[in-house]
């Protein structure tokens, strides 16, 4: 599954509303709606701040079940892919250290697509200013 449809299960398993999530996170509803929509950019301090609301550690958000299992969300043929850690390790059973670094570099990937879709909103910026001023 992807981010966003972790967090819309964490929240229905609480039976919490969009609306009791957006006012804890001192949101207003629609921007909540938009994260759980996969519409909003999600930085990693308001991860932080969704995993803490549901009492879960931040990995559970990306699909870490905590049995060495990474859920890689929908291939391409639609059907759901998970791929055991211990495919990746070479010495038979993932170390914590791994498993660490894992997470580590999933929250890097969704800050450098936050970053990558920030550069092309100034790039969307400048070239309308450039096309204003001509």
């Amino acid at each position: 599954m992807l981010l966003h449809d972790n967090i819309r299960l964490f929240r229905q398993a609480k039976n919490w509303t969009q609306e009791d999530i957006a006012c804890r996170l001192n949101m207003s509803p629609n921007g909540y709606g938009g994260i759980e929509r996969g519409e909003t950019d999600v930085n990693l301090s308001r991860l932080v701040q969704i995993a803490d609301l549901f009492e879960i550690q931040l990995s559970e958000l990306f699909g870490f079940d905590g049995k060495n299992t990474l859920n890689f969300g929908a291939n391409n043929s639609g059907t759901q892919t998970q791929h055991n850690n211990q495919n990746n390790c070479t010495i038979g059973a993932c170390t914590p250290d791994y498993v660490e670094l894992k997470i580590e570099f999933e929250k890097q990937q969704v800050l450098v697509e936050q970053q990558n879709k920030q550069i092309e909103l100034l790039n969307e910026m400048i070239a309308l200013m450039k096309s204003n001023n001509s």
